[in-house]
């Protein structure tokens, strides 16, 4: 799949949310590729969540960071977060392994304590990645069942308005 089909295919999943949703997901996407221009997204429509990994490589196993949007929320998911050092308590879970931060807004990516997060979470892939191709987007699943990406308020406003 080329790259304006994969964007193609990328804009029809972000089309089911509503439009602030889409929009935070857009700007928080846009600047996790700004920060890694070099290596694989990796996209998978799934059933809870569009989410968009980076990874080093094209494997899901590669994956260190990804964002993923929710009906009335981005959530921002550093996939060994557990080894992180987070002064600012800003990490949530409780898992082996994965952490997340609820983003209040894609410019929090933007805050230091989230930037250094984040560069924690690279470090390990920095050479794999200077080392990788210009970033390369791949549709990496879509599933067939998938919970309703508005929420049911956002959908009642937008049933409402279309009457």
């Amino acid at each position: 799949m080329n790259h304006s089909d994969a964007e193609a295919q990328v804009e029809s999943f972000l089309a089911k949310y509503s439009p602030a949703i889409a929009a935070e997901l857009r700007t928080a996407r846009g600047r996790l590729q700004a920060l890694f221009p070099r290596g694989h997204e990796l996209v998978y429509d799934n059933y809870n969540a569009l989410v968009f990994g980076f990874a080093a490589a094209e494997r899901t196993s590669d994956a260190f960071l990804s964002v993923a949007g929710y009906p009335n929320w981005v959530t921002l998911f550093f996939l060994h977060g557990a080894n992180l050092d987070d002064p600012s308590r800003l990490l949530q879970g409780a898992g082996s392994q994965v952490r997340s931060i609820r983003l209040r807004s894609a410019e929090q990516l933007d805050e230091q304590p989230v930037q250094a997060l984040i560069e924690q979470a690279a470090r390990p892939y920095r050479e794999a990645l200077l080392r990788a191709a210009p970033l390369q987007t791949t549709i990496k699943s879509v599933s067939a069942k998938q919970r309703p990406r508005r929420s049911s308020a956002s959908t009642a406003r937008v049933a409402k308005h279309a009457a």
